[in-house]
């Protein structure tokens, strides 16, 4: 769904980020969303970015996300600290490949502007009565949104490690202290997920969710050459040649596909897959998701045989 919504206030969170409150310019009701789900802003130039939605999901009236501005970034978080209130901005979503799921316990890991997704999970999970743990670490304090509110609110529950102050965040430790029925959620930058994920690595399936702002080097794909992609509902068929995605290709067809970030880390192309086998090279699903191989993210993932069909 797309909509226009007007910039209710805007603040500063920390150094770089800023904290948007959207509302319908009518004070209509938005669409019900859950921790963890995030919003597409169609900003100017068709730049389209995705931000996670950190506000309080009761709150049917208002959407808030905060951007840290990155400057040596594509221009689109440089385009949303230029929003002020009373402008108007179109917004795609919601969407959530990033649930909460329900449990005992949780361990919550941020990195940087990756406290945005958690912050409504820490309110949910404790609403629920769970156990759980914030590791949450950035550059310096200035620079770590929404980190005196948390501590003033959860205490020691709450564990801030900026960088300048302690050094890179122990995860070692951290991790081996949760029980192997403990939820770890984790969000931030690359190497702070690559290294959880490593250390997760031996911890019962299902127990790990990471969302990730940037992609994974998917390596090379596992077929060169080119593969056929039947769409089972327009009766199309494509060959998508190397070097071409086929969204790329689908699109120069003339077939409609929403589409975002391009580059398999949002989820808006999601695709069912009716027949074939699939080269996940995305970095959204889960690996049980990819290994049902009954969906992949058309943006990104190849064939890995002759040929696809699609339910397009």
């Amino acid at each position: 769904m797309s909509f226009e919504l007007v910039v209710r206030s805007r603040a500063r969170a920390a150094e770089g980020v800023v904290v948007l409150d959207l509302r319908d310019p009518s004070g209509a009701a938005l669409p019900a969303w859950a921790p963890g789900a995030h919003i597409d802003l169609v900003l100017p130039g068709d730049l389209v970015r995705q931000y996670s939605l950190c506000g309080d999901p009761a709150d049917r009236l208002t959407w808030r996300i905060a951007v840290l501005r990155e400057p040596a970034g594509r221009g689109g978080s440089a385009l949303a600290h230029e929003l002020r209130p009373g402008a108007t901005v179109e917004v795609r979503g919601p969407r959530n490949h990033f649930p909460l799921q329900p449990a005992a316990r949780y361990l919550f890991v941020a990195g940087g502007i990756g406290i945005t997704p958690i912050l409504p999970m820490i309110a949910a999970a404790d609403a629920a009565g769970a156990e759980w743990r914030l590791l949450y670490g950035g550059r310096t304090a200035a620079s770590m949104a929404f980190a005196r509110e948390l501590r003033a609110a959860h205490g020691d529950r709450v564990d801030l490690r900026p960088q300048d102050e302690h050094g890179l965040l122990d995860l070692e430790s951290l991790l081996a202290r949760g029980t192997p029925d403990t939820l770890v959620y984790c969000c931030g930058p690359a190497p702070l997920l690559d290294a959880v994920e490593k250390r997760c690595a031996e911890r019962p399936p299902g127990t790990l969710h990471v969302e990730r702002f940037t992609p994974k080097d998917a390596g090379e794909p596992l077929l060169a050459g080119s593969f056929e992609v039947e769409l089972a509902v327009t009766g199309i068929t494509c060959t998508v040649p190397p070097g071409r995605s086929i969204l790329d290709v689908l699109e120069a067809a003339g077939v409609q596909v929403l589409t975002s970030c391009r580059e398999g880390t949002c989820g808006t192309c999601e695709t069912d897959v009716l027949a074939g086998t699939v080269d996940h090279r995305d970095s959204l699903l889960t690996p049980e998701e990819q290994a049902a191989g009954d969906t992949m993210l058309i943006c990104v993932s190849r064939a890995a045989c002759p040929k696809l069909v699609l339910d397009l």
